[in-house]
């Protein structure tokens, strides 16, 4: 990747400036970017809060366009909400934790010297990563997300059952009588799919994984789909309240009789990884897997 880093010469800085320790580690991180004789730039909420010159880009999605790479201090939460934000946008991104446990986040902030050192010495690869739509009328309302994670669909906060209808490229796959569905990309399979008991997927990996939480029907179990499918879900109850959630961030309510159709979306990111890290490393890390041989 030496052509590349040759390339990266304006970093885009941005991330979640409530998060403690955000305002210093941006400045920190402007000052090490200038130092190597390249240009850090912030978006407006950025620059306001870390004391920054203003920026010249309003948005995520600006600021993507006008940098050669982003740096995205936070938690996953963060990584989630920028992948939205810059969905289709061919700049790569690189997380920076300062959150909790960090999957999408792989740099944590004690390390960012470090880090920049390898993009600078071209020491990484970029990873190309799927994003999943969703689409339809949510009580009579159209709607359309894009998620990098997941979609969710779940009751509202009566605790009953609710009853949804599944098909799968025009196939019926089952009636679910549950507290929810989540709908997963290979990037998701590490997030609530997993904590639902759903399998851990390549990221690389071209499938969905759906996954019901607490089914009423105790064989209902995950279930690998190809991402080239077509996944429809059709509301099948009056009551209790339904809502749709991308990423677990954005709601919206549904109502009976709603179908939301999910496929895999045109728009990709491309998320770098440092040379030293890798998905299974980072398994066994976050994870804390322990064996013989690790």
């Amino acid at each position: 990747m030496k052509t590349l880093a040759k390339q990266i010469k304006r970093i885009g800085l941005l991330g979640n400036a409530a998060k403690p320790g955000f305002s210093s580690l941006v400045r920190k991180a402007a000052r090490l970017i200038s130092r190597n004789g390249r240009v850090p730039l912030t978006d407006d909420v950025t620059a306001k809060a870390a004391g920054l010159e203003p920026s010249t880009s309003p948005t995520a999605a600006a600021l993507s366009r006008a940098s050669d790479l982003l740096l995205v201090f936070g938690g996953d939460g963060t990584m989630l909400r920028v992948a939205r934000e810059t969905a289709g946008s061919h700049t790569p991104i690189l997380g920076i934790n300062i959150g909790g446990l960090g999957f999408l986040t792989a740099v944590p902030s004690s390390e960012l010297p470090r880090a920049l050192h390898h993009v600078w010495n071209g020491e990484f690869t970029v990873e190309r990563r799927a994003l999943i739509q969703a689409a339809g009328r949510c009580c009579g309302r159209w709607i359309r997300q894009v998620a990098l994670n997941d979609f969710v669909i779940f009751r509202g906060p009566t605790p009953r059952l609710i009853e949804l209808e599944v098909t799968v490229d025009s196939q019926l796959l089952t009636r679910y009588r549950c507290d929810g569905l989540i709908v997963s990309s290979p990037t998701g399979s590490t997030a609530y799919s997993l904590a639902a008991g759903g399998a851990i997927v390549s990221p690389t990996a071209d499938v969905f994984t759906l996954t019901p939480i607490c089914p009423h029907t105790l064989s209902n179990r995950s279930v690998i789909l190809s991402l080239d499918s077509t996944i429809r879900v059709k509301v099948v109850n009056p009551r209790p309240s339904t809502v749709l959630s991308a990423d677990g961030q954005v709601l919206n309510e549904l109502a009976e009789g709603d179908v939301i159709t999910i496929r895999r979306s045109r728009n990709t990111i491309r998320l770098m990884h440092l040379a030293s890290t890798s998905f299974f490393e980072t398994l066994r890390r976050k994870l804390h897997w322990r064996g013989a041989n690790v």
